[in-house]
């Protein structure tokens, strides 16, 4: 009984052991650094039927998970290793339980193992590392720059004004070639079927839809019969729309006559005298109105026209239609570049309401600082010794030996120069360095008041001069010097106020220069200047 009891012990206490050992769980390390990672790892063994889920988590404990990787699967023999890693870490220093976190195999889950580990906090060394200001906000480097955003911009509005331009021709020859008629009354019949498609009386526009309707009839009357119905009176029209029908030998009725009389007396009422007519009324002037302009079209002796004559209205119809053209071609060019002006104009102004007058002109215009800033930097090493420096352009090599005394030559061993652009120009960058004939300790100060009076030489005028000690971030020092100081223009003769900033750092036996120039409120500059020093490196004795 005894031994059944203890072989039963035996078997629980060994189906417990496997289930918490079917996920083996560990830990590349327990002690790390403020914001470092822990990376721990879940393994199982399963076969190829079985499904295992390990869990997807923001946080396991108090700790955030900041990666989780890949599930990794290994195949050994007829079974499955499955490895599944997590990056973990912590803000704040302390120590630290990884909890124990549920895998699920097969729908059952198993419990991990769980972990102690320690959150160490940073040294810092006060006495011997230099302690900065926190920098302000910086926006991105981005080396292909804004400039796509603007060409796109102007695409757009080109765009914008080619597509009035078609549209307004499509209309354009579309309505030409309606409005030139070959007869009259293909004229007036067209005419009269577009005023009741624009439906004005319905809308209320009772005076405008009699003054078109009367118009038709006058314009068919004179360019038909050939009389002057547009300037002419009612009185007078009629008047001369009987005499021209003797004389023409219409075989018109005075009934057609005196409904067209009737009709455009009540169109006088409406225009000057403020009628306004029924509904049935206004139909009925509609129908009056057709059937005098057809009535009086059939009524017109019919001549018999000669080949050539049609072919020379048909040539006339052409030309009237190309000279409306040009005419609209004009109109269209105007109206779409006035589009695009507008447009121009509209997008300008709401730039300088929202951003400023110096954001236009920096972005749209153009800076030449602005480029340098946003195109692409080039970084490398210049001189001997060496300094390695990013700068927005490449500094190209310059012969020094004409502008130093003959004197300091002689002391010189070696003396290399690079630079971009010139001393007359808004921005200019100089890097040098001097090795001497023999080796002594340089004065900092004093080489850089010869620096200084190398300026003043070459035009530098009203110098205000400040200086202080350097340090690179790698603790080599030097001495820097800045300020202001005037110059000419050679341009324009006139005055410019520039800001300058010299670096100098002895290595090696030598002398190595650093030296900015850039007019004075450039703030694109500015930025450059700060990148371009802060991006110094300097090879250390003995290193």
């Amino acid at each position: 009984m005894k031994k059944l009891i203890f072989f039963l012990l035996l078997l629980i206490s060994t189906t417990i052991f496997a289930q918490q050992k079917r996920v083996e769980t560990s830990i590349d390390t327990t002690k790390n650094k403020i914001g470092a990672e822990f990376k721990l790892t879940l393994k199982t063994s399963v076969d190829n039927l079985s499904k295992v889920v390990f869990p997807n988590l923001k946080n396991i404990g108090e700790l955030e998970v900041i990666q989780s990787y890949p599930i990794d699967t290994v195949k050994n023999n007829d079974r499955y290793e499955l490895i599944k890693k997590y990056g973990l870490t912590q803000f704040d220093s302390g120590r630290y339980v990884i909890p124990s976190i549920k895998v699920l195999i097969n729908n059952k889950a198993y419990q991990t193992d769980a972990i102690a580990v320690e959150v160490a906090n940073v040294k810092v060394d006060t006495l011997q590392q230099k302690m900065y200001d926190i920098k302000d906000i910086q926006a991105a480097n981005d080396s292909i720059g804004n400039w796509w955003k603007y060409l796109l911009g102007l695409l757009v509005i080109l765009g914008i004004g080619a597509g009035v331009y078609w549209f307004l021709k499509n209309r354009q020859k579309k309505k030409i070639e309606e409005e030139v008629y070959k007869t009259p009354i293909e004229k007036a019949t067209s005419l009269l079927n577009n005023l009741e498609k624009k439906e004005l009386w319905q809308k209320g526009e009772i005076k405008e839809y009699y003054s078109e309707l009367t118009d038709i009839a006058r314009n068919y009357i004179e360019e038909a019969i050939e009389i002057p119905a547009m300037e002419s009176t009612t009185s007078e029209l009629i008047a001369g729309l009987r005499e021209a029908s003797v004389k023409k030998k219409m075989t018109v009725s005075q009934e057609i006559i005196g409904n067209l009389e009737r009709v455009l007396k009540q169109a006088d009422l409406v225009k000057f005298a403020k009628s306004k007519p029924l509904e049935y009324e206004i139909t009925d002037d509609r129908n009056k109105i057709q059937k005098a302009i057809l009535t009086l079209d059939s009524s017109i002796p019919v001549e018999v026209p000669v080949e050539e004559d049609i072919l020379l209205n048909e040539a006339q119809r052409q030309k009237q239609i190309a000279i409306q053209l040009k005419k609209k071609k004009k109109q269209r060019i105007i109206t779409a570049v006035a589009t695009v002006i507008f447009l121009v104009m509209a997008t300008t102004i709401f730039l300088m309401v929202t951003k400023g007058f110096d954001y236009v002109k920096d972005n749209i215009i153009g800076h030449p600082s602005k480029e340098l800033l946003e195109g692409e930097w080039v970084k490398s090493e210049y001189g001997n010794p060496a300094v390695k420096i990013e700068t927005p352009k490449v500094l190209k090599r310059i012969d020094l030996t004409k502008s130093l005394p003959k004197e300091g030559l002689a002391l010189i061993k070696e003396m290399q120069s690079f630079a971009y652009g010139s001393l007359i120009d808004n921005f200019y960058l100089m890097v040098s360095t001097f090795k001497y004939k023999q080796e002594t300790q340089i004065d900092l100060k004093k080489s850089m008041e010869v620096s200084l009076q190398t300026m003043e030489s070459q035009g530098a005028q009203n110098m205000i001069v400040k200086q202080e000690d350097y340090e690179t971030k790698e603790g080599i020092t030097g001495l820097k010097s800045y300020g202001t100081f005037s110059r000419i223009n050679p341009t324009t003769n006139d005055k410019e106020r520039m800001y300058y900033e010299v670096l100098l750092f002895s290595q090696e036996g030598g002398l190595q220069q650093i030296l900015i120039l850039h007019q004075e409120g450039d703030k694109y500059a500015n930025e450059i200047s700060e990148r371009v020093l802060s991006s110094v490196e300097l090879k250390q004795e003995g290193r």
